[in-house]
């Protein structure tokens, strides 16, 4: 595939409500779209880099920096046969991961897209629609926590999420418990708020019956996950430790997580979550879609990655409406607490232009 050029394209998306984590509150989403141009074909991928460097060392700004001087250019002189060979050109670039997943993403896309393949069909999908959770931010109080529960489940969510922290952790989990009964399927994300000090304080939580404990701690403290997973019984997870299958396999060997939460920006594109997958599969391992709050672009590769056999856990493959008044494609609506994998060719959806160009704060056009 010869790739006629890249664009780099920076969209401003607001959020329909703040979204509150132990790392900080979002309010809208400064997002970077990577297109890939091939002739008369072109392919869309996603940057989940956020704003400032909280959740992971990237950022946007950042992420647009090596695309724009590292990245594009070594993809535009190598001309790779194809998207499978993207990781390799671009492996001499350290790190960088989630811009490195957009850029493939778009290659992946546009690729499929010529030949008539959907995204599920090129990383194994064996559903055509999944069931989906929702994850909560730290309220203001629980009150209000109960009420935007209440809500979710209202519109179908199967499984909810509560983002948690030192002082919001115990007692609005046991709100939600006591108000929605024990048949709620209900976990728990502490984005790594709290330490191995905090170990007697999480086994609190062993008695609300939870799915998981999603990253506890510090992102690169695999052995306090191990001593964490001795004294809870509640299943651990680890989302931001786990950057690479090599990673997976270490951390499922050492006995520092029970499930895995695969995030295809996180670990360097959908090809790497795809060896994730297979790692945590053949480990007999659960796994899970997790969500970066993407547009309907990354929406659309995710719900095929969360089609996968091994993803047995509902994701945060939430709807459209979840985080956007107005998504940049047509948007994902829940139907009986599922989503529809797309089966077009590539992402199977695309940018809906007016609403692309009323978004967008500015593009970059970048040739060899």
């Amino acid at each position: 595939m010869k790739l006629t050029g890249i664009e780099l394209r920076r969209i401003s998306m607001p959020l329909v409500a703040p979204f509150r984590t132990s790392f900080g509150t979002q309010t809208a989403r400064d997002v970077l779209l990577v297109r890939a141009v091939a002739g008369d074909t072109e392919g869309w991928g996603e940057c989940v880099a956020m704003t400032g460097p909280y959740y992971s060392a990237e950022y946007v700004d950042a992420a647009a920096d090596v695309l724009r001087r590292f990245l594009v250019p070594a993809v535009l002189a190598a001309a790779p046969p194809g998207a499978h060979a993207v990781a390799g050109v671009l492996a001499p670039v350290k790190g960088h991961r989630m811009a490195k997943a957009a850029l493939e993403m778009a290659i992946l896309d546009a690729e499929l897209r010529a030949e008539g393949r959907s995204f599920g069909r090129e990383l194994g999908a064996v559903r055509d629609r999944v069931p989906c959770g929702v994850s909560v931010g730290i309220m203001d109080g629980v009150p209000e926590l109960l009420d935007a529960v209440e809500g979710y489940l209202a519109e179908g969510y199967l499984r909810i999420k509560l983002k948690i922290e030192p002082g919001w952790d115990v007692e609005p989990v046991r709100a939600v418990r006591e108000r929605f009964g024990a048949g709620l399927l209900l976990q728990v994300d502490a984005n790594t708020a709290y330490t191995r000090a905090d170990a007697r304080h999480l086994a609190r939580l062993d008695d609300f019956d939870l799915l998981l404990i999603e990253q506890p701690l510090d992102e690169e403290d695999l052995l306090g996950h191990v001593e964490l997973a001795r004294l809870v019984r509640t299943p651990i997870c680890l989302d931001e430790s786990i950057a690479s299958a090599r990673d997976a396999a270490a951390a499922i060997r050492l006995g520092a997580c029970e499930v895995v939460n695969i995030k295809p920006g996180r670990v360097g594109g959908y090809l790497e979550a795809r060896r994730i997958h297979d790692v945590c599969v053949a480990a007999g391992v659960p796994a899970w879609c997790g969500g970066m709050l993407e547009t309907g672009l990354g929406r659309a590769a995710n719900l095929a990655l969360a089609a996968l056999p091994g993803c047995t856990l509902p994701g945060d493959t939430s709807a459209s409406g979840r985080y956007y008044a107005s998504d940049i494609t047509e948007p994902f609506v829940l139907d009986g607490g599922h989503l529809q994998v797309p089966a077009g060719p590539g992402l199977g959806v695309v940018p809906v232009p007016d609403r692309l160009a009323e978004v967008t704060t500015s593009t970059e056009w970048l040739t060899a």
